[in-house]
């Protein structure tokens, strides 16, 4: 038996409460975080941000039909860049360490460099 209430009402009630308990407030956020780590946040979400942008310039090239515009996929692509490489500078990672680390990663996962999609769903690298 569920310790949680059954009503549409009880649960959205008390799924409000528990997030209003557990997200940690802004001010407790805001008063120990230090430049680096503002400086972090704001490539972070640079990324996300311009992330979402190439995905809006793809959907609208699959999704609605319209001709590709490879001149914004380049400007996002380009965007993207600016803000992982600020990120790495930043933690002390070069992009060939990231590059490497990623084909360490794929050669686990895709054994002789061949694709499946069992292999996908496998994700032997995590095992």
């Amino acid at each position: 038996m569920s310790i949680w209430p059954q009503s549409v009402e009880e649960i959205n009630h008390e799924h409000a409460k528990m997030v209003k308990t557990l997200i940690k407030p802004g001010k407790a956020i805001h008063t120990t975080l230090s430049t680096p780590q503002l400086e972090l946040v704001h490539d972070a979400l640079g990324i996300a941000g311009e992330a979402g942008e190439l995905v809006d310039a793809i959907k609208k090239y699959v999704i609605y039909n319209k001709e590709l515009d490879i001149e914004n996929v380049i400007e996002e692509l380009g965007d993207l860049e600016f803000y992982m490489q600020d990120l790495r500078e930043k933690l002390g990672i070069t992009r060939e360490k990231t590059l490497l680390h990623n084909m360490e990663k794929l050669s686990k996962r895709y054994k002789d460099f061949q694709y499946s999609d069992q292999q996908a769903q496998d994700r032997a690298d995590k095992a």
